[in-house]
């Protein structure tokens, strides 16, 4: 029997055990993409929305983790079906898909990961490395239940909105930006102001009891397992660009101080 898709992984890894910890791969290099799969964690989000990343990059970057026992998501720029059919072609089989604000949005997107008559994907399996090129012979039949599709909310509409969206069917998870949040509530910059603080642990406590998955991104280690401790499933804790930029400027600044002791 072969191994579950990353989709139907990913699935299962939301719906019990240990929350799922993850990072960012914003390079757009598939070189870093499999150094970090190889790293232990559980995930990576493979972000388009505002890394460099175009439909060739990110199935290189697929191609490159394959091998590894980690999730790759990726987070396209925006929910245009259009992309979202290239992406799913492509053999992506986890999405997050940005800026969602309402239950309309959520239902939309369901739609387009999906074959009619539920939903609105094109079908060019014979063209798609996602059926590795109808070598999967029942791929048209079971592709709808491999793929897990996760919205991100990040916005004061986007929170007013939560009950509509987590009516929705067909979601596998909900993950809460703060950055942006704390954008939309006035406090740029600042996602640990108590005011964003209370709003996403409010969020995740209304998420967790619709009974969906919560996600958030948490960078600073406490934020991380203050949310882990209110039960978030799975969270982004770091990024490839953020680690090469922090370590290579703490490399130098420790020989620049031994040279000028």
């Amino acid at each position: 029997m072969s191994p579950p898709s990353a989709g139907r992984r990913w699935k299962q890894q939301l719906a019990g055990g240990d929350p799922q910890v993850g990072m960012w791969v914003a390079s757009g290099s598939p070189y870093v993409a499999e150094i970090c799969a190889g790293a232990g964690l559980d995930w990576l989000l493979v972000d388009a929305e505002h890394a460099p990343n175009d439909l060739r990059s990110i199935q290189a970057q697929l191609q490159a983790v394959a091998p590894y026992p980690v999730v790759p998501v990726v987070r396209p720029p925006g929910g245009d079906p259009v992309l979202l059919k290239q992406l799913l072609d492509a053999g992506v089989e986890a999405l997050l898909i940005p800026m969602v604000e309402s239950g309309e949005e959520a239902a939309a997107l369901v739609a387009a990961t999906r074959y009619p008559p539920a939903g609105i994907r094109g079908v060019g399996s014979a063209l798609a490395r996602a059926s590795r090129w109808n070598r999967t012979p029942d791929y048209l039949a079971t592709a709808d239940e491999g793929i897990a599709l996760m919205v991100q909310v990040e916005s004061v509409r986007g929170l007013a909105a939560l009950p509509d969206i987590l009516a929705v069917d067909g979601l596998d998870g909900v993950f809460l930006g703060p950055a942006d949040l704390a954008a939309s509530m006035g406090h740029l910059g600042r996602p640990d102001h108590p005011d964003v603080v209370s709003a996403v642990a409010t969020a995740i406590d209304a998420i967790t009891a619709a009974g969906v998955a919560a996600g958030v991104n948490a960078f600073a280690e406490d934020a991380a397992q203050r949310y882990l401790d209110r039960g978030v499933r799975f969270v982004l804790v770091g990024a490839d660009v953020t680690l090469l930029a922090r370590g290579s400027e703490a490399l130098a600044t420790r020989h620049r101080e031994q040279q000028n002791p």
